[in-house]
């Protein structure tokens, strides 16, 4: 494959997801904590005491990571594991905890890429309103600064949070994640908008302690690719990728990345009713707020796992939905394989954003088990970043600035409201003994290093 010389060859995890140790070392309580002591809400009643024991094994996982070959690692940071009440007192132990792993990257030769947010929210600060509250943005940028003093010294790459689209969409609006509470509309707008505005706070904290800073997001949203090659198909895949709806707005794509980039909320089209609770909105935001949240950025992150096709319409929206054939494979998890959408998806944000493309997660859930060869062969997993690859590289073949790929995950891992019932590591875990083994992927994405 052909790609830049000093292309971005990584791996990607989260905080919650694989790290454990849940209120060791003076750590404090999440709001993904909380919601994994709800009954009925996540798989199983499965939860992240343990997960991963990454806390006390991330030597070995650095090692791991080394044999692979990735020259990248982006982890995040848990909030309530630096600031245990969200606000106030620093845990020493836990900033610690981050400085060793930081240090253990160097010395392996491995570049850490530090996600200030990945969706652990302390449970105090939600307790006390949460993004609801007009001081969040503070209380974010607050922590931002602690950690940037903290690892700015040896992390240049950051990003300021992950996949708004899920954390307040499916966390407030829909309920599905944590918090797991449904909030009217205006709230979750407000919400929304005080997210944007930590970003810009956070992005500024960075710029002012940390030389030469690698700085973005890492959202993730709904994408298109048109059915047909036709140009109008083409425009309809773009507009459908860039569209509002008022039933899907927190998916969208445009909703937060434009004020980002150009300061100005998109227009919401739908039901009427609700788009005039979008436009009582967007006419009380005060414009030091969008000037706050339009802040320079050094790339645009991209986390996608699968696309849809979208054909042209003659009517308004001028864009519809088209079907997948029949048979059409599936990931374990039920996500339709796409691989197509990977060169779309970035060539449309390269045209609307005009930034480096960084892909900060791509991956798939098999059904993976260790075999009586003591092998884990997860051929489908090969096949799925072989192809997706594939359309990266017919995007850089056609102007499009795509700098690295980071698969998710390094590690198997809790899977969110999923819990440990799907599978998406290079590296299989049994949880019940915490033994890590390489999958055929692992060592397939490692003679992919190689060749490179």
């Amino acid at each position: 494959m052909k790609f830049r010389r000093d292309f971005i060859w990584g791996a990607a995890t989260a905080s919650f997801q694989i790290e454990g140790a849940a209120y060791a070392d003076g750590k404090g309580a999440s709001v993904w904590d909380a919601f994994c002591e709800q009954p009925g809400k996540v798989f199983g009643g499965h939860n992240g005491l343990v997960a991963c024991d990454h806390y006390n094994r991330f030597k070995d996982d650095i090692a791991l990571m080394k044999e692979i070959g990735v020259g990248a690692y982006r982890f995040s940071i848990c909030w309530p594991r630096i600031m245990p009440h969200g606000t106030g007192k620093v845990n020493e132990k836990g900033v610690k905890f981050y400085s060793d792993l930081i240090d253990e990257l160097l010395k392996n030769n491995i570049t850490p890429y530090a996600t200030l947010f990945h969706w652990d929210y302390p449970q105090e600060l939600f307790c006390r309103g949460g993004w609801l509250n007009p001081d969040s943005p503070k209380w974010f940028a607050d922590y931002a600064e602690v950690c940037v003093k903290a690892f700015g010294d040896r992390v240049g790459n950051f990003i300021t949070i992950n996949e708004p689209q899920c954390f307040i969409g499916l966390g407030h609006r829909v309920g599905a994640h944590a918090p797991g509470i449904v909030f009217p509309l205006k709230d979750c707008l407000q919400m929304g908008h005080h997210v944007l505005m930590s970003h810009g706070l956070a992005v500024q904290a960075i710029r002012a302690d940390v030389k030469d800073s690698n700085v973005g997001y890492a959202p993730t949203g709904l994408f298109y690719y048109p059915n047909t090659d036709s140009q109008k198909d083409i425009d309809a895949a773009r507009n459908a990728t860039f569209s509002v709806t008022t039933d899907r707005w927190f998916f969208s794509c445009a909703w937060w990345s434009d004020p980002m980039f150009f300061g100005k909320y998109p227009e919401p089209t739908g039901d009427e009713k609700d788009v005039a609770i979008f436009k009582k909105f967007i006419d009380g935001v005060k414009d030091d707020e969008m000037a706050l949240i339009k802040q320079p950025l050094d790339f645009y992150g991209q986390n996608c796992y699968d696309t849809a096709p979208m054909e042209h319409q003659d009517t308004a929206p001028f864009f519809k939905p088209s079907d997948f054939p029949i048979g059409h494979p599936k990931t374990a998890i039920g996500w339709p394989i796409t691989p197509e959408g990977y060169y779309w998806m970035p060539k449309f944000l390269y045209e609307r954003y005009k930034l480096p493309i960084l892909i900060t997660e791509s991956g798939m859930s098999s059904h993976d088990a260790v075999s009586p060869d003591g092998g884990v062969h997860d051929v489908t997993r090969i096949d799925y970043i072989r192809s997706h690859l594939k359309s990266l590289e017919k995007a850089v073949a056609d102007g499009v600035d795509i700098r690295g790929h980071f698969y998710w995950s390094l590690l198997d891992n809790f899977e969110w409201a999923k819990g440990y019932n799907d599978r998406f590591g290079l590296v299989y875990v049994d949880y019940a003994t915490q033994k890590r083994t390489l999958k055929d992927s692992a060592l397939w994405y490692k003679d992919l290093i190689k060749m490179q």
